[in-house]
Parts: C-alpha cells; structure tokens; sequence
C-alpha cells in the first residue's frame, strides 16, 4: 500500500475509489462475458446437430462477438483511465492499423485521412514524388528487416531518370532508416514540395550500396507508349493499366495496322498493373474467347470469370507476338501475359515476374475521410493457376549482365563522381553517336562495358527531357525479342510452350523428387 501510496500520490479513500472501478470494469467484463458465453452455449446445446461446420460457424461467431465487445470496453476503459488524456483517433487509427497487419498481408492495410487523399492522386496522376511503385512488409525484425522494395520505377519520372531499378532496396530516406517506419511515413518522406530534393540510400544486390538526390516532380502517371521497329515489328509499352488504357492501346494497334506492322512486341517490364477492367479489355483485344482471368474469393460475390469476346477482338489472331516480362511486372500486367501465355498466343522473355497474384478493394469509412485497403480475392489464369509469390516465369530466360564486386565499385565510382554530367553539360545536343563515342573514351579510364558505361551516359544526357522509347544498344531483352521474331520460326517456338498450370505442376513434382532423394541422403 505504500508502495502505491508513493507510486500514485493519491489519498487512501481516492486510491480505493479508483482500485474498487477497475475491479468492477474488470468483472463487469468478466460477468459480461460469462453471461454471453452461457447464453450461447445453451442456445448452442438446445440447437446441437451433427453438422461439424455449423457448430463451427457458431463457436466462430461467438467468439466475434465476445472480441468485439472486449475491445469496445477496452477502448473506452483506455481512453478514460489513462494517465495522460487521450485523443481517441490516435487510438482508433492505431487499432485499425493492428487489424490490418495482423493479417500479414502487405496489401491489406488501413488508409488515414493524408493515404486516402494521396491514393486518389495517385489514381487521378497528379502528385509530387519520385515516381517509384513500391512495396514494404509490414513486420520488421532484426534477421529481416522491412526495407521499401522498389516494385518498378514510374517511367520518365525523377527516380526513373536516376536510374533506380526494380527490386532495389530503399534503406534510408534522408537519413531515417525505412525498416524502422511505417508505409504511410515513407510515403510522406518521399512526397513533398515539388523542386525540393529528398536523398534516399539505396542498396541493389548483396553489396552495392549508393546515394542519391532526387528531386520532386509532379508525376503524370502514363499508360501507354507506342513506336513501330523498322517496317515489320510495332512495339507498344503499356506501362500502367488505367481506365484509359484500352483506348490507348487500340489507339496503337491502329496506327501499327497502318503502317504494315507483321509482328508485335508488347512492353511490361515494370508495369506494377492497375485495373482489373482494363487489363481484360486490353486482353479482350487479342483474345477471341474463353477465360481471361477468374477471381476465386470465400465471398460468393467476388468469385468472378472474365471471358473474351470474339466482337472485341481487334488484333490480327496469329500475328507473332513477344511479351517482355521481369521482375517489376507485377499484378495486372501479370494477367495480361498469364493470359497470352495460356492461350499460346504469345512467347514471354525477360525474367520472371514479380509474383501478385492477389485482388483489392479500396474502402472508404466516411468516419475521418479514412478507408482500407482488403484483399478480397486472388486471380487465376486460364489454366486454373495462381501466381501469387511465385510469379510467371519466362518461355526464354534473358537476364541483364551481374556486376562483378571489382566492376560495382568503379560502377560506384563513377555513377557518383561528377565527371560525366560535367561533360555532357559542356557538350549539349549530344546525338546517339556522340554517346558512344564518350563511352568508348570513359571505357579507357573505367573497366566497365561500353553498354553499362553507355547506359550511364544516355541518363545523363536525357535527365532534363524525355529519352527514345527504346534504346537497342543497351536493351538486351528487347534485342532478343526483334531476334525471335525475325530470324527464328515463330510457330515452332510455340508449339513448344506449356501452360503456367503445366509449368507449376513440373515444378511442383521436381521439388518432391528433390525432398525424396535429400531423405534418401
């Protein structure tokens, strides 16, 4: 009691007062409880079948029941008994966001008054940022620490320009450390002023390490970028897929028809995807019939098929067509190439792709302007198989050259100092072949290929004004694509193919076999 007495500098009779209330809460929440718990029990006996699911589905909504009255009581016990007085939105916004990562699942999460404001500008395409699409777990721990992955950069954009990749880790973001913060903090660390720079520390690989100043833009989300390759090939980069999308895209299907094309490549590497509507419209484009898409989901109103339309067909049905695909492709581009890979329509190269497989619903609570992110479902192709984690790989692996340890740090050297950005300023206007021959120069002085250091040279040159849709000099992927289609038989490379189903079933039988034989072992 003294001890108490110390601790609370209360009087005896006020210091009972309050014991003798947090007694009675607590067994006003016991009896409460008890009491529910009675009543449904006799309900439960009195009502008792042999139907193991419906006893389930009663002891579930029991327990509902009771976990919502005790953090109803909890809330309110907190809010008027805590030692300093307490704002009940800090402690409304700190249960919805428990909620949501107890689910454990990145793209569910709980939107505040600023998210939801800044997740309609982002849909809109008008804000002030880096231009990077990315992603954070939401648990940090000390073995695995939640860094911001860069799902794709946003093209022509400050972080684009800078040339952040897919897959790149966001460590520091002007000097507060990402694994340490939540997504809506990164968000607004990277989101500011438009002019003013934010200095964010990167990390790519196991080793390699940079700094780098970017400085805040207003980001024009695009869609769709279209340019035809020579005479034969059109080639058409959808980069986001929003409500316009479809348009644009026939809009380039026309305008290749005009011009003869013979074959096509379509673009979607570090396409983060977008709406489930648009990307079936843009499939619908290529696809005569069957299934696009389907969403499976235990709510009966989200299991949902897309199927394809002859009359919305518009591309020619056996016109040779190569997806370029790579880690940064994610969702909804993921079904457009899932969907031409099943339907043995297209021939997929790059490397494979980031793996979301996975559908949400952005809903608002009209309580502080607020909402949630859920996901509801998760898609599948047309062969009945989800990609979700696992990603959609390749039918030609074609990955970009690693670094050696020795080549990433002049990589480093180089990419930091300021030598190339002082040549290009003293030389504007450069053309094509004055980068290579700058590069052939820097080659002498740096032990790096002359595509990397011609790489770094055109980002300098094209930082302040809107770079060549392709560039076939460093484009490996893109290269091999124009090969396939030109020098290679089409036809047989697709009788080739297997279905993504066919291909996770291989997969799957390979990883047994592998546990057997480790058994064995």
């Amino acid at each position: 009691m003294n001890f108490l007495k110390k601790l609370s500098g209360r009087s005896d009779r006020s210091r009972a007062s309050a014991l003798f209330a947090v007694a009675a809460f607590l067994l006003v929440l016991s009896s409460s409880a008890c009491a529910n718990a009675q009543q449904e029990a006799t309900k439960t006996e009195e009502t008792k079948t042999t139907n193991k699911t419906q006893l389930s589905q009663s002891e579930k909504a029991l327990k509902t029941r009771q976990y919502t009255e005790m953090m109803r009581s909890v809330f309110t016990f907190v809010e008027q008994n805590y030692v300093d007085e307490v704002d009940p939105t800090v402690l409304y916004e700190g249960a919805m966001k428990g909620i949501m990562d107890a689910l454990g699942d990145p793209y569910t999460v709980y939107l505040d008054t600023s998210q939801m404001r800044s997740m309609t500008d982002t849909t809109v395409g008008n804000f002030g940022g880096v231009g990077l699409s990315i992603s954070k777990a939401p648990v940090s721990t000390p073995e695995k620490p939640a860094y911001v992955e860069v799902v794709s950069p946003i093209e022509n954009t400050p972080g684009w320009k800078a040339g952040i990749q897919a897959g790149d880790l966001i460590l520091s973001i002007d000097g507060t450390n990402t694994a340490d913060i939540t997504m809506d903090e990164v968000l607004a660390l990277l989101r500011g002023e438009v002019g003013k720079s934010v200095k964010v520390h990167m990390k790519r690989g196991k080793n390699m390490e940079y700094d780098v100043t970017l400085v805040r833009a207003i980001i024009e989300v695009p869609t769709v970028k279209y340019e035809m390759i020579g005479s034969d090939i059109g080639y058409l980069r959808i980069i986001e897929f929003t409500p316009q999308t479809p348009e644009r895209v026939q809009e380039a299907l026309d305008s290749f028809a005009k011009s003869g094309y013979k074959s096509l490549i379509i673009d979607l590497r570090n396409n983060p995807g977008g709406l489930i509507t648009s990307v079936v419209s843009v499939a619908d484009k290529f696809i005569d019939s069957g299934t696009i898409v389907s969403t499976k989901s235990r709510l009966q109103s989200e299991n949902m098929s897309f199927t394809a339309k002859k009359a919305n067909t518009t591309a020619p049905r056996n016109m040779p067509i190569v997806v370029l695909i790579n880690k940064g492709s994610a969702s909804a581009s993921e079904i457009l190439s899932g969907a031409l890979k099943d339907d043995h329509l297209a021939y997929l190269v790059g490397e494979n792709t980031y793996g979301k497989g996975s559908v949400q619903q952005v809903i608002p609570l009209n309580l502080n302007n607020d909402g949630i992110k859920l996901t509801t479902a998760r898609y599948y192709t047309p062969s009945d198989s989800n990609i979700d984690k696992v990603g959609i790989p390749p039918d030609r692996e074609v990955l970009f050259p690693v670094l050696s340890e020795e080549e990433e740090k002049t990589y480093l050297k180089i990419f930091q100092s300021d030598e190339i950005s002082k040549y290009v300023e003293a030389h504007p206007n450069m053309t094509q072949a004055d980068i290579a021959a700058y590069a052939k120069t820097l080659k002498k002085t740096y032990n790096l290929e002359e595509r990397v250091l011609r790489k770094l040279v055109s980002n300098e040159v094209y930082r302040t004004k809107t770079q060549p849709l392709y560039d076939l000099d460093f484009d490996i992927q893109l290269v091999a694509a124009i090969d396939i289609l030109r020098k290679e038989s089409f036809p047989s490379l697709m009788r080739k193919t297997k279905t993504i189903s066919e291909l996770q079933q291989e997969a799957k039988q390979k990883a047994e076999k592998e546990k057997k034989a480790e058994k064995k072992n």
